[in-house]
């Protein structure tokens, strides 16, 4: 028996997220469906973030235990022959038999993409989310400079979250630019239930001098969700790398 970690990729716009849901298409359980087939045994995948109906990857992570005698670094040859075009294993290897995605020390970066332009471009509709307002670049990064660090980011999270621990770190957050798209690039220790995508809204309305960007200091002293801007939808954002900096296994 050998445990495998997958570095995944996926264009989310055709998924239900990734968590099995019993009468919908996810990311895992297509994974679970062509590795089972593949090596002709049971296989159930951990992955290591849960991303949302409409969110992409370009580095997500996920383990799995088999019995098969395939080379580990081969299943990704193998595994990319079965999947379809908007699902790809960027690699596989093995790791230790304990190393678990979730509950190992993580640094995970994000990118929210915003189109802001006068009209939608169609070959950005499914990357992009679309702003026609000229947005203030500058203030956005002023607002930024708030969220770095560590924080209680309750104001951040969104309804319905189980988690009792509502602390993170921030180690940046940027605000690019290049042409008619602004990038916010955001890399931390961990994330609440659709934190990334509230820290866009709420930096958006920033942006668009709804709110002044002093008030985000405030925002998270408040822990206080009704206080933060809007949840920015789904399809601009992309999970970017998950790095494992305590495990040699797990580096990506």
């Amino acid at each position: 028996m050998k445990r495998v970690k997958l570095t995944v990729a996926y264009d989310g716009t055709n998924y239900c997220g990734w968590q099995i849901q019993p009468t919908a298409i996810t990311i895992e359980k297509v994974l679970n469906q062509e590795l089972s087939r593949l090596l002709k045994e049971d296989i159930t995948v951990i992955g290591a973030s849960r991303t949302d109906s409409g969110v992409h990857a370009l580095g997500n992570v996920a383990v799995f235990d088999t019995e098969a005698r395939i080379p580990a670094e081969k299943i990704s040859y193998a595994l990319n022959q079965h999947l379809p075009e908007d699902i790809v294993i960027r690699k596989s290897e093995e790791v230790a038999p304990d190393f678990h995605p979730r509950y190992c020390d993580t640094v995970k970066t994000y990118e929210y993409k915003i189109l802001n332009a006068p009209f939608p471009d169609p070959m950005k509709r499914m990357y992009t989310h679309f702003v026609h307002r000229p947005l203030d670049v500058e203030a956005m990064r002023k607002a930024a400079s708030y969220i770095l660090g560590e924080h209680d980011f309750l104001s951040f999270c969104s309804a319905g979250s189980q988690v009792k621990e509502t602390v993170r770190t921030i180690y940046s957050l940027d605000v690019l630019t290049d042409g008619e798209v602004i990038t916010i690039r955001i890399r931390g220790n961990g994330f609440l239930y659709n934190m990334v995508r509230i820290i866009a809204g709420t930096l958006m309305h920033v942006g668009g001098h709804l709110m002044e960007p002093e008030q985000v200091a405030a925002i998270i002293e408040a822990k206080d969700r009704s206080k933060a801007g809007p949840t920015a939808p789904a399809k601009g954002l992309t999970l970017v790398k998950i790095e494992y900096p305590q495990s040699k296994e797990g580096e990506s």
